[in-house]
């Protein structure tokens, strides 16, 4: 048995280095509600200009910055378009209804990949009683869709179907790093083609709170508004940009780890009899279906009594996401491990 518990749950689960810690505590502060902590503006400003927009904002989570972005895209009687596996659908509590008083229209992509045709079917006509489609969402990777992601030259026709209705488009970026240093492609391409873009730094990245929002000034003015009447508005929040800092200068490239191990054991799982599907590893997620007469908590049980932690997402499916807390040791063992394991 491993040492230590190798914890598959989520990408959430990384730690700061020391090296991340030491940028923390030497972070220079301010207090943010009055945008004088120059840390969080540097973070700020750093996000946005990557992606070549005018203006960021700092938040606690990946969830506020989605729902901020519905909020300062829409108005209520609106509908926002998405596919079914997307994150702010499945797994944000319905808060597009709840903050913004909009309907939500779920599309039945591949994997969480949706292409021009869906959204030209999904936009309403003109009628009383419809709601004015006026948003899509793309996430990209797609945690439910096992790390799938769009290509570039996918997004642009989609977007471009999207634009033909007037719609706005937002990204949920949370792991749009993964999806980067799988195609090389230009962050400021992605700042071409979305209105606002999302992304976390407490993933993949490492650091251990906090999502950017990114958009035009005007835009970003109104949604640290929106911040404030949601809670989020922070004090000495660049103890904690000053990790997110770090996380961009550090571990970007090194994201292509953490999908080399995901792929390793994939592969693997391939092989066992107790797996009987595994979705394409695109990135660092691992989605796959037990075998018929096995139970996703049980076979997740059992890995657990291996020092190997998992979440079941129902009572035949696991996930299992890489991380920079799963090294090349762990790596091994967990593929040791699966060879074994019934």
């Amino acid at each position: 048995m491993y040492k230590q518990p190798v914890n598959l749950t989520s990408d959430t689960l990384t730690k700061p280095s020391k090296a991340m810690l030491e940028a923390m505590m030497n972070a220079d502060v301010g207090d943010d509600v009055f945008r004088t902590d120059p840390t969080t503006i540097a973070l700020e400003e750093k996000m946005a200009h990557m992606f070549g927009h005018e203006a960021g904002l700092f938040c606690p989570s990946g969830t506020m910055t989605n729902q901020i972005a519905i909020k300062a895209h829409t108005q209520p009687l609106d509908e926002i378009l998405c596919d079914e596996l997307s994150h702010i659908y499945r797994y944000e509590l319905g808060g597009y209804g709840f903050h913004s008083g909009v309907a939500i229209h779920v599309m039945r992509g591949k994997n969480g990949i949706i292409s021009p045709e869906h959204v030209h079917q999904a936009v309403k006509p003109k009628a009383d009683w419809n709601p004015n489609t006026k948003l899509l969402i793309i996430e990209n990777s797609v945690n439910m869709g096992g790390g799938n992601y769009y290509t570039l030259d996918q997004i642009r026709p989609i977007a471009e179907a999207a634009r033909s209705h007037n719609l706005t488009l937002h990204l949920d970026g949370a792991r749009l790093f993964n999806v980067l240093v799988e195609t090389g492609e230009s962050t400021l391409e992605y700042g071409k083609i979305f209105d606002s873009i999302s992304i976390c730094l407490s993933k993949g990245l490492g650091a251990p709170v906090g999502s950017v929002l990114i958009g035009k000034k005007e835009m970003i003015d109104y949604a640290r508004r929106v911040r404030k009447v949601m809670g989020g508005g922070m004090r000495q929040s660049g103890y904690l940009a000053a990790a997110g800092i770090y996380a961009l200068d550090h571990n970007i490239k090194r994201l292509k780890d953490d999908h080399d191990h995901a792929r390793m054991c994939g592969k693997k799982l391939e092989e066992v009899s107790w797996v009987k599907e595994v979705s394409p590893v695109a990135t660092n997620i691992i989605i796959f279906r037990v075998a018929d007469h096995l139970n996703a908590s049980d076979v997740a049980a059992r890995l657990a009594t291996k020092n190997i932690i998992c979440l079941p997402i129902t009572d035949k499916i696991i996930r299992w996401v890489f991380h920079l807390d799963i090294n090349d040791e762990m790596t091994d063992y967990v593929v040791e491990t699966s060879d074994t394991l019934y």
